[in-house]
């Protein structure tokens, strides 16, 4: 099929190419003329395992082009997408529509023939009824059908997550856009990845709500960390105890310093701001977001009390700085927090990043970069694990030691097992890493149950056998 892309950022380029990789005729378009000037020479404006390779495999086979001139790649497309960015307002949160709304005033003046118009970028509830009016508006003789088709990518596995859909979702009530749809992902859905077809709200509401809940999760596990490091818990272990269940799951629950990137962050406050358009309270989304905007700024504190009460005068190095491994992306990432938290508490801070530092440096003042990481630690008085790289998981810890100036490590993404990091002299602090002792002999009990008497006894509050469980009451 002949497909045009309307934005060549991480959704619209991943989505491209997977595209073309599948066999269809892809035309990538954007008003950047510096960004497809670099796609045409083989340069890619984000960094995406596996993506590289697969521009140019599909650009050398004739499926793939690029160009900024929306008119004659729309006017020959079957399906175009517009997959340009939603950012947040600064002013309220909401997702900005303009390049979305400006797009569309395009496309309706270009289309010919029957064409599907599908969102790929994620947009509020209701966005699909102003694009039909925009083309109305625009062009009353278009003969179109908007569809909804929200892209669920995880940055850093974004190539595999197209190829191997969890689901598909398409909303719209066309059958024939519905027709359109299943023919353009049919490589893709033939054999296990079914498609989800849904009114078209419905579709915009469920790409919100999965951001919502999975940021909900990550948030979860964060204050249960918390608590497990006042217990004397291990967040780990409680983490595995309730992944085994199958309808927890294991996915989403280590914890760290918060959630970051291009979605998570935007997409909670625009279903707010969505919720509250309608009168609708979302309270638990809510808290979501003002925990994880705290937890942010907790984990400079948490480095300041492992280096003894302050930082004025020390030298901080950061290991990893984009919000997750395998992306250059800085959007929202955890270590724009920390590392301003640290120099206004008086540090000189220090940064690696395998491939993360040229979009740092946009969003980072006086800091010092480094290629090595070991280059990075020489002489620092703190060693800070903020992004868990395979590289940045296998440090040398002797290497480490020999160049710190104090053996201070701070991890924040229980990348390694803390007596592996203090056997090399290290002093170690992870996330949610309770100090329960554990004992052979029985001899040793943990802090917290060495009074049985303060400890509550538990009863169930329905008799016995009418509920799941019944517990006993706790006994030391």
């Amino acid at each position: 099929m002949r497909v045009a892309i309307i934005g060549t950022g991480y959704v619209g380029l991943v989505s491209g190419t997977c595209f073309a990789e599948i066999g269809h005729s892809v035309t990538c378009v954007d008003k950047d003329e510096g960004k497809i000037a670099g796609l045409l020479k083989g340069k890619l404006p984000i960094y995406e395992p596996g993506l590289e390779e697969m521009v140019r495999t599909n650009a050398e086979a004739g499926r793939l082009s690029f160009t900024t001139d929306l008119k004659a790649a729309v006017s020959t497309a079957e399906v175009v997408f517009i997959a340009v960015g939603t950012p947040a307002r600064a002013a309220d949160g909401q997702a900005d529509l303009s390049y979305v709304f400006a797009a569309t005033g395009e496309i309706a003046r270009a289309v010919q023939g029957y064409t599907v118009i599908v969102t790929k970028s994620t947009v509020p509830v209701g966005t699909g009824d102003a694009i039909e009016r925009i083309i109305r508006r625009e062009n009353s003789g278009a003969t179109v059908s908007v569809v909804s088709n929200p892209e669920f990518l995880r940055e850093g596995a974004a190539v595999d997550d197209f190829m191997k859909p969890d689901r598909v979702v398409v909303g719209s009530n066309s059958q024939q856009a519905r027709a359109v749809m299943a023919e353009l992902y049919r490589p893709l859905t033939g054999n296990a990845s079914p498609i989800l077809f849904a009114g078209r709200r419905t579709a915009e509401l469920i790409k919100y709500t999965a951001n919502a809940f999975l940021a909900t999760k990550i948030t979860f596990i964060n204050e249960i960390a918390n608590l497990c490091e006042a217990v004397g818990a291990d967040v780990r272990e409680v983490a595995n105890g309730i992944g085994l269940d199958n309808r927890i799951g294991g996915k989403f629950l280590q914890p760290g310093p918060g959630y970051g990137g291009s979605c998570f962050p935007k997409d909670t406050l625009a279903l707010l701001r969505t919720a509250q358009d309608h009168g609708i309270t979302l309270r638990l989304v809510e808290d979501t977001v003002a925990v994880n905007d705290a937890r942010k700024r907790a984990m400079a504190r948490k480095v300041i009390d492992a280096v003894g009460g302050s930082v004025e005068g020390m030298t901080v190095a950061v290991l990893g700085l984009t919000f997750k491994p395998d992306t250059d992306d800085m959007r929202e990432s955890p270590s724009l927090s920390l590392i301003e938290a640290l120099q206004r508490g008086g540090a000189t801070v220090r940064a690696h990043d395998p491939v993360g530092t040229e979009q740092a440096r946009r969003y980072l003042d006086d800091v010092e970069f480094f290629d090595d990481p070991y280059a990075c630690v020489a002489s620092a008085d703190a060693v800070v694990l903020m992004t868990e790289w395979d590289s940045l998981r296998q440090l040398d810890l002797r290497r480490v030691r020999g160049l710190v100036r104090q053996p201070v490590f701070v991890d924040l993404r229980n990348a390694y097992r803390s007596d592996t990091v203090e056997r090399f002299g290290f002093r170690f602090t992870g996330i949610g890493l309770g100090a329960e002792q554990v004992t052979l002999d029985g001899h040793a009990l943990p802090t917290a149950v060495e009074e049985p008497s303060m400890l509550p006894v538990f009863h169930s509050p329905v008799p016995r056998g009418q509920g799941e469980l019944y517990p006993s009451p706790i006994v030391a």
